[in-house]
């Protein structure tokens, strides 16, 4: 018996911490948790990053169907509508009708800007296509040469010119380093991938990881090659 409690308290004495290891286990243990604290606020930090993408996403998205034929006529349709209904009212001053003749207003607004944009893109492949800085580009591919930081510039006004905020929009759902700009853009005058990989000098390996890690990153799922083309098609 004596034996055993002569055991059991050399094992407790075991135990027993210096200042020094009891300060370092605290010290390891603070850091386990703020380490534990920032991985949790990291993960919601992200998660709410891709929201806030994916809504931006879906508001071009819709001001894109917005400019549409089938949008622009059922505005037209529902302008008629107000129209009518404004007739029948006639010199009535009320509230109702102040209200209608402000929806006629951003209806007649909202048609005006999609037929100006949908003139601008129909005209898209001409403007781009005869472009002084786009018919250099298909000289530098027959010449084997890239393209200069003042082509990229007088590129990217020329995509704009046509496509509103064109670059505005990419910005403001990835901060895009200037390969993955070069490589969008191109992809917007319609480039093949084995004509972006000369202009921005790189492989085309390289221009097809840009392209697949573009659309990962910004809706945060796997994608190809294709889906990141298709919806730089659709800006």
């Amino acid at each position: 018996m004596i034996q055993l409690i002569s055991d059991a308290q050399l094992f407790l004495a075991g135990l027993m911490l210096t200042d020094r290891e009891l300060f370092l286990l605290i010290i390891g243990s603070v850091t386990y948790v703020a380490l534990f604290v920032m991985a949790i606020q990291n993960s919601r930090r992200k998660i709410f990053q891709l929201r806030e993408r994916l809504d931006k996403i879906k508001q071009i998205q819709e001001l894109q169907r917005a400019s549409d034929e089938q949008s622009i006529e059922a505005n037209r349709r529902k302008i008629a509508e107000l129209e009518n209904l404004l007739e029948k009212m006639g010199n009535e001053n009320s509230l109702l009708k102040l209200e209608l003749e402000e929806k006629k207003a951003k209806l007649d607004y909202t048609n005006t800007v999609a037929m100006i944009e949908n003139e601008k893109r129909q005209q898209a492949e001409t403007v781009i296509f005869s472009s002084a800085v786009y018919l250099r580009m298909r000289r530098y591919l027959n010449e084997g040469k890239g393209m200069t930081e003042h082509d990229w510039s007088e590129l990217s006004e020329v995509v704009n010119s046509v496509y509103t905020n064109f670059t505005e929009k990419l910005y403001t759902l990835y901060k895009m380093t200037d390969q993955d700009y070069h490589v969008s853009l191109l992809v917007k005058v319609r480039m093949s991938p084995k004509d972006i990989a000369f202009l921005t000098v790189h492989s085309k390996e390289s221009v097809a990881s840009t392209r697949s890690r573009l659309y990962s990153k910004i809706f945060g799922k796997k994608g190809s090659t294709k889906d990141w083309d298709d919806f730089v098609l659709s800006l």
